[in-house]
């Protein structure tokens, strides 16, 4: 089995998440995508809705496709929100699957990625996903300094930049804004029900 691991905070899980993984699924041409949300902090601030909204939405997103799940590994207590971290125990659930890791340019770029040639080696492929705002040379200069033999396990995503982000769905909630269509009818309305981000529909 061809498996691709796609990690984040997923706050929220948006459409540009799901046309990323699907794209990734029939480009690599994969068996199954996993959503894995993480409470990763080492990068970035704490995801403002919960573990349990995350992973609600997330199932609400990928319910209408058979080869899309979600794996809570990286939300157990005992997870540290290191990909290098991860890796052995999504291998350990799944020890006849080949990996595939799924992340965006802006990702790959902006944080200092521990172990990465770790990562790299516990991989068949690293996928990355075109951001808006993030350039190839930028990239390039990331991936100058991984050896040849572990370089030549990564690839870009054939698609365009993409420009939306968690980050707009959440400023634009929090002004009292509506996302539908920015995400999944079912995550815009789990958000309107459970007023996430700040968002009010009164």
């Amino acid at each position: 089995m061809r498996l691709g691991i796609f990690g984040g905070t997923f706050d929220p899980v948006h459409n540009i998440h799901l046309f990323v993984a699907e794209s990734a699924r029939l480009m690599e041409q994969l068996d199954r995508v996993l959503f894995i949300p993480t409470n990763n902090l080492h990068y970035r601030s704490k995801p403002e809705a919960s573990p349990e909204h995350r992973c609600a939405m997330i199932l609400s997103a990928i319910d209408a496709n058979p080869r899309f799940a979600l794996d809570d590994t990286d939300l157990q207590p005992d997870a540290t929100g290191y990909t290098a971290d991860l890796l052995p125990k999504i291998k350990a659930k799944y020890p006849d699957a080949s990996l595939t890791f799924i992340t965006g340019a802006d990702s790959l770029a902006s944080n200092a990625w521990v172990r990465f040639e770790e990562v790299l080696e516990s991989l068949e492929s690293f996928i990355i996903a075109p951001r808006a705002g993030t350039s190839a040379e930028t990239v390039d200069r990331v991936l100058a300094a991984v050896p040849a033999a572990l370089r030549s396990r990564v690839k870009t995503l054939n698609l365009p930049e993409m420009p939306e982000s968690a980050t707009l769905v959440r400023t634009l909630l929090a002004q009292g804004r509506s996302v539908r269509y920015l995400v999944p009818e079912a995550v815009w309305q789990y958000v309107v029900a459970q007023r996430l981000y700040g968002f009010s529909s009164e």
